[in-house]
């Protein structure tokens, strides 16, 4: 759930659907393979905000995320309603949602993000607890010339994943998670992702993170969330996908 620029919330919500803005019930759609094998280099996270934000650079590589963009173009994307609910942040883009816990395990144990969370002891103590996956809430956000994302927090949420080992794992996000598909390079302006640390929204503050083909961009959210916003695209388009991070309750 996205909130509007307001005090934060001081608990997660218990609400598995807490984080979605339609009830329609989407099927999973047939995700291309990820081609070539993942990773195609060695994952190393970057800190651009110590503690609160990192990235993986060329987590999916260009002609990966081509294939990725002209696929999600085949899917039923609905824009958003540019009246946002009480308390909410104005969200203008265009979406598509789904529950895939295959999909979800998939990018977590086939692209070597797996491992790039669990094997470096360095970060352990940023995720928040034990690690399992990511939500199995997969969106797609495709913001066009003039679409933007309104200052807000994200919102930590409850939910059940099903493991090999717990068919019912209890699990809370803490992170969430963007996978840049396209950028300037691609012919997206604007677009970028502002993080304001002092929950103040003031140019002086701001900072800008740039999309970058391919990377993956991991935030805390929940009471930790910094207060963010999504830039107004001026030309190209921007397309994301989004998850989270879990771990276990």
């Amino acid at each position: 759930m996205a909130k509007a620029k307001q005090p934060k919330k001081q608990t997660p919500s218990s609400s598995p659907a807490a984080a979605t803005t339609t009830t329609t019930k989407q099927t999973p759609p047939d995700w291309p393979v990820f081609r070539p094998p993942l990773p195609v280099v060695s994952l190393d996270f970057d800190s651009p905000i110590q503690d609160k934000v990192v990235v993986l650079r060329s987590f999916f590589p260009k002609n990966l995320c081509r294939d990725y963009v002209s696929f999600l173009r085949t899917l039923p994307l609905t824009t958003t309603p540019g009246k946002p609910k009480r308390g909410m942040a104005v969200r203008v883009n265009d979406r598509f949602q789904v529950q895939d816990p295959l999909f979800a395990e998939r990018l977590w144990s086939e692209t070597g993000l797996k491992e790039a969370v669990l094997d470096n002891p360095d970060l352990a103590h940023l995720w928040g607890g034990e690690v399992v996956g990511l939500n199995p809430n997969i969106r797609v956000y495709r913001y066009t010339p003039g679409q933007f994302f309104d200052a807000h927090y994200d919102d930590s949420n409850n939910l059940t994943l099903s493991t090999p080992e717990n068919p019912s794992l209890p699990v809370k996000t803490t992170w969430t998670l963007l996978l840049y598909l396209t950028s300037s390079t691609d012919g997206c302006v604007g677009g970028e992702t502002v993080f304001y640390p002092n929950d103040r929204q003031t140019k002086k503050e701001a900072i800008p993170i740039n999309p970058e083909t391919g990377m993956l961009l991991l935030h805390k959210h929940g009471d930790d969330c910094m207060l963010h916003e999504g830039k107004e695209v001026t030309a190209g388009e921007k397309w994301i996908l989004r998850s989270d991070l879990c771990v276990r309750r």
